[in-house]
C-alpha cells in the first residue's frame, strides 16, 4: 500500500511542471509537507471542462451537475486542485469511510463500487517527491524499518488516482462545505527492485501519458487501464529513513535524510 508520501514543491513548480492551465485552489497553499498521510489536504492535477464559456465552475466542479453526471461538451482544462487522500464514494452515508480509502488497487479498481465511477471519467495524477514504506527487521516481531523510495533523478512523481465528489446531506446547499472532493491512490506491484521492502507499490503514470491519463471524455474502461503501465525497473531507488517518520505528528527534510538501519546485517 501507500499510507505515505512526500510532497515538497512548491505550487508554481507543480503548475508549471504539469502545464497547468487553471488554479483550482488560488487561496490554498499547501506547506511542503514530508510526511502526507491519510484525511490530509494534497495536490492533485485533473482536468475538467468548463461548464461556460468563461471557465466558471459549479460548487461540485465545471463539466458536471451536482450528481457527479453529465460531462459538458468542450476542451478539458487542466487544473491543479487542493484535496483530501481519502477517498469518499458518492453512495457513502458520512466522509468517515474516507481513511480506508486511501488506495485503490490495479487489479480490481475498475470493478470495486467505491471506485469504477471514479475509473470512469475521473483520473488524476498525485504529485510527490517520493513515498514511504515499511519493511519488518527479520528476529524483531514488531519492528519496521522505514525506506523512502523516490525517483533517481530526483524528478516529480506523478502517482496515479482517482477523485470524487461527496454531498454533505447535512449542510444547505448554499453552504461553501457542501461538497466535499477526495482522492486515493492506485497500487500496483511493486517491482522487483522494490519488492523486498514491500509488495506494492503506487502506480505512477509517465509524461507522454499524462493528457490522456487525465482526458475526462476517456471513458473507455480497457482503455484507461492500458495507460497504467508499470515504472521501469531501476527508475526509483530506495535508501532508509529515521523512524520519526512514523508518527505523522513529525515532519520536516529530515524525515527523507538517509539513516543506518537498525538491523543492517539483517535488511539484505
Amino acid at each position: 500500500m501507500c499510507g505515505r508520501y512526500a510532497s515538497a514543491r512548491k505550487k508554481h513548480e507543480l503548475l508549471e511542471e504539469f502545464q497547468v492551465e487553471q488554479d483550482a485552489s488560488p487561496d490554498e497553499e499547501l506547506q511542503p509537507d514530508y510526511n502526507v498521510a491519510p484525511t490530509k489536504q494534497v495536490y492533485a492535477v485533473l482536468s475538467r471542462v468548463p461548464k461556460d464559456a468563461e471557465g466558471g465552475e459549479s460548487a461540485a466542479g465545471a463539466g458536471e451537475d451536482r450528481s457527479g453526471r453529465g460531462q459538458r461538451s468542450g476542451r478539458a482544462v487542466r487544473q491543479l486542485r487542493v484535496l483530501r487522500w481519502g477517498l469518499v464514494p458518492v453512495w457513502a452515508k458520512d466522509p468517515s469511510i474516507g481513511s480506508r480509502m486511501i488506495n485503490a488497487r490495479l487489479e480490481t479498481v475498475a470493478e470495486k463500487p467505491a471506485f469504477k465511477r471514479a475509473f470512469a471519467s475521473r483520473r488524476c495524477l498525485l504529485p510527490a517527491d517520493g513515498y514511504f514504506e515499511w519493511m519488518p527487521i527479520e528476529g524483531e516481531k514488531k519492528k519496521k524499518q522505514p525506506f523512502y523510495i523516490h525517483p533517481e533523478d530526483d524528478g516529480v512523481l506523478a502517482m496515479a488516482g482517482l477523485y470524487e465528489f461527496w454531498k454533505d446531506p447535512t449542510r444547505a446547499d448554499d453552504d461553501p462545505q457542501k461538497w466535499l472532493v477526495t482522492c486515493t491512490v492506485i497500487t500496483t506491484q511493486a517491482e522487483d527492485d522494490l519488492g523486498h521492502i514491500h509488495d506494492r507499490m503506487p502506480m505512477m503514470i509517465e509524461r507522454e501519458r499524462w493528457a490522456e491519463w487525465l482526458d475526462p471524455k476517456l471513458t473507455d474502461i480497457e482503455q484507461a487501464s492500458r495507460l497504467l503501465v508499470p515504472a521501469d525497473a531501476g527508475r526509483l531507488v530506495a535508501y532508509p529513513v529515521s523512524t520519526d517518520v512514523n508518527s505523522v505528528r513529525n515532519n520536516g527534510p529530515h524525515l527523507i535524510e538517509p539513516q543506518q538501519p537498525e538491523e543492517e546485517s539483517a535488511l539484505f
